[in-house]
């Protein structure tokens, strides 16, 4: 199993954002921990720890968080249905980049939001209708 693990400030923000906005079943961890992992849907996990904790093991607790920079990963999570998640989740709050749009060149209908910590997610589904 394959776990993309993000290195967050606010642990417990990131966590209620995974867990209620975006809707992904808690593996491991809750609210007040430092570490937790999601299920994404297709045999993987995304797991979130606090980066002060990371950044003493490698060494870099000194430096800067990145901040005011274009994105440098993109999670992007497959779901049935663009139009059906992006509704859903509005109707939390999550406030998205732009509107779900069919991208005819990937053959993908996909919505972009980030999470808390500023992290780029894309939801994409296949499209029906690929001309």
């Amino acid at each position: 199993m394959e776990v993309l693990r993000l290195l967050v400030k606010d642990f417990d923000k990131c966590f209620k954002f995974y867990s209620e906005k975006l809707g992904l079943k808690v593996i491991w961890g809750k609210v007040g921990e430092v570490y937790a992992s999601f299920d994404n849907g297709h045999n993987g996990e995304i797991g979130i720890f606090k980066s002060d904790l990371m950044a003493s093991v490698v060494g870099n607790a000194d430096m800067p968080l990145p901040d005011n920079c274009r994105e440098k990963i993109a999670i992007i999570l497959q779901v049935k249905s663009v139009d059906n998640e992006y509704t859903i989740m509005k109707k939390k709050g999550v406030n998205f980049i732009n509107e779900p749009v069919d991208m005819a060149a990937w053959g993908m209908r996909v919505v972009h939001l980030k999470d808390t910590e500023g992290n780029l997610i894309e939801l994409c589904s296949e499209l029906l209708n690929k001309s």
